[in-house]
């Protein structure tokens, strides 16, 4: 009889143990997934600020080693990323492509003029910053004029900035929900368990002594719910670049780590500190308050 009890007991452990970890990985995956989506929201502002493009005109009259120098010039700047040198014989053959026809031929010469492609880095991907940027090279006599849409500028940094702030009220809202499903599942786990705790306090146990297991076994289970919830993020990760491969562009295995690892710190975090104030409050009930 005493050996029934005793299995049924260590089963009913397990089961115990079994839900708890499984209920940690889920609410930590939930919050991974929300880490994802901010990373891959990052990368993609980056990615759409640096691809925005300043077309430098050249003078008509000007010498190509001299506007090799100017690009040269513009490389070194703080506020750009990179240059592309479009001459007036590539822009032809670029319009060509996109007309369809051969404009050359037909007005007997090449009216296009040489220019420079200019990307900004990130931070002064702004019409601040660009317009400022301009004014600086116009004092340049080689330059003919700077094109930029200024609108699309405002529309790419204020939508940005929209989502941003969207993501970030989500992601805090997502926090406090999972640190409260997080502790709950620890209390009810610890509640089964609360007669055990008052048995060891009874026998002489000291509170320190007895919640060191009931901690040691949280902190593994936010462990064991970290791992399973970031195997399941990196399933989810492959899974969605096999379906959208231009996701590969704002892949970034640092940050994607970065996620990782504040999923593991959180999970074990969470997990041992409400095992701590879950085992605590059981310690200080009086024997009868233990059947409310």
């Amino acid at each position: 009889m005493e050996e029934f009890e005793g299995s049924a007991s260590s089963k009913k452990t397990k089961t115990v143990y079994i839900s708890t970890v499984i209920s940690i990985a889920l609410v930590l995956l939930m919050l991974g997934l929300l880490g994802l989506i901010l990373v891959h929201a990052r990368n993609l502002s980056k990615y759409v600020k640096e691809n925005i493009v300043l077309n430098i005109i050249v003078s008509d009259g000007a010498k190509e080693v001299d506007v090799l120098a100017l690009q040269k010039q513009l490389d070194t700047h703080q506020f750009v990323l990179k240059t592309q040198y479009v001459s007036k014989e590539i822009a032809a053959h670029n319009l060509q492509k996109d007309l369809g026809e051969d404009f050359v031929q037909f007005l007997g010469y090449n009216p296009l003029l040489s220019s420079i492609d200019v990307y900004m880095k990130e931070k002064h991907a702004n019409n601040a910053s660009i317009e400022a940027f301009s004014r600086q090279l116009s004092k340049n006599p080689i330059v003919k004029e700077v094109i930029y849409q200024r609108s699309l500028i405002d529309m790419v940094n204020q939508n940005i900035r929209i989502i941003g702030f969207v993501i970030l009220g989500f992601a805090s809202t997502l926090l406090i929900i999972a640190i409260a499903l997080i502790n709950n599942t620890i209390r009810l786990s610890i509640y089964s368990q609360r007669f055990l705790i008052k048995s060891m306090q009874l026998v002489g146990a000291t509170k320190g002594f007895i919640r060191a297991p009931f901690i040691g076994y949280g902190i593994l289970h936010g462990l064991l719910g970290g791992l399973i919830a970031i195997i399941l993020l990196l399933a989810t990760l492959y899974l969605a670049q096999q379906q959208i491969p231009e996701l590969i562009i704002l892949r970034n295995w640092l940050e994607f780590i970065i996620v990782f690892a504040a999923i593991l710190v959180i999970g074990v975090l969470i997990s041992g500190l409400s095992t701590y104030f879950a085992v605590s409050k059981y310690l200080r009930l009086k024997i009868y308050n233990l059947y409310r």
